[in-house]
């Protein structure tokens, strides 16, 4: 198994800035790998009519209040932007934090702030997949300092796009995020440098094979891919306390506890289990895992998940 890394993402939604500025400080004082905001404009959540901070300057802020850990989207939404702005954007970050820029996409899932803000949803899910692969395409070509020009049926209308500056890293790393098997997962095998999945170990297993069977089919060995899943854990000393602490978080997202009851990336409970839902996931070669956090921001989870959890792990 390779080493374990760990990321926090902390909701944007139902916060304060202040509170997003001091869990970014606290995250890279801890020695976490990677920081993460949502790239949504409603909450999504409960309540969609929530406080929401955008995602692309969030980061930006966050680039000058730290100065080691990662910084991307986790995804951002290819239907909200241009993807030559996409690229800029990117660059952009990476100069600003001094070469720490992840670009993570996706298709884009929430319907409700699209037709809020009047933004192009598409025909359904395949259609804008298609688009996220071809994005995802001329955004590589850009960034690695290339000329991308759009096919004569494609989505965009690219003609000879070239930009500068390049990012500061020589390959800034690309995440795609979703696990559909036809379409992104191609796109995964193609294209990302990361991939972020979620669900139950069996789900994941399934995944990976099929993620193996892309891979193939492009030539390309899945290890070059860093694996990452995502997990929502809140951490006490009894999965009763650790219950209670959960439906508190949700009361203040205006969540009711049966929207996310089913849900298995809520990781609640002591640092046993959640180091056993950990050891069982990274025997799928899943060795990164990021944590998202509801606001209020639990202190408590974010200390013992590095510094008691981690360690159960090994090397």
């Amino acid at each position: 198994m390779g080493e374990v890394r760990l990321g926090i993402l902390p909701w944007g939604q139902a916060t304060d800035w202040p509170s997003l500025e001091a869990t970014a400080r606290q995250a890279e004082g801890l020695g976490y790998d990677h920081l993460w905001a949502w790239d949504h404009l409603h909450a999504i959540f409960g309540d969609p009519d929530q406080p929401m901070y955008e995602g692309w300057l969030t980061l930006a802020a966050w680039a000058k209040v730290t100065r080691r850990i990662r910084l991307g989207l986790l995804v951002g939404a290819n239907t909200f932007r241009n993807p030559g702005l996409v690229a800029k954007l990117a660059a952009t970050l990476d100069h600003i934090s001094d070469g720490r820029a992840i670009l993570g996409l996706g298709g884009a899932w929430f319907e409700h702030e699209h037709v809020a803000h009047g933004i192009d949803f598409g025909t359904g899910y395949g259609q804008r997949l298609n688009w996220l692969h071809e994005a995802v395409g001329a955004i590589r070509i850009v960034l690695d300092g290339g000329a991308a020009t759009s096919p004569e049926n494609g989505h965009y209308r690219f003609r000879e796009l070239r930009q500068q500056p390049v990012p500061l890293q020589a390959r800034l790393p690309i995440m795609i995020g979703g696990s559909g098997e036809k379409k992104t997962l191609r796109t995964v095998a193609t294209y990302a440098d990361m991939w972020n999945a979620m669900g139950t170990a069996e789900f994941l297993r399934h995944k990976v094979d099929v993620l193996r069977e892309h891979c193939a089919a492009v030539g390309r060995d899945i290890s070059e891919i860093e694996m990452t899943v995502g997990c929502k854990p809140l951490i006490r000393d009894t999965e009763a306390e650790a219950r209670r602490a959960w439906e508190a978080q949700m009361a203040l997202n205006r969540t009711p506890m049966e929207e996310v009851l089913d849900d298995d990336t809520f990781w609640i409970g002591t640092a046993d289990q959640i180091a056993a839902r950990m050891h069982e996931t990274r025997a799928l070669g899943f060795n990164t895992f990021i944590a998202e956090m509801a606001a209020p921001y639990d202190v408590e989870t974010l200390e013992r998940w590095i510094g008691e959890v981690k360690p159960m792990l090994g090397p």
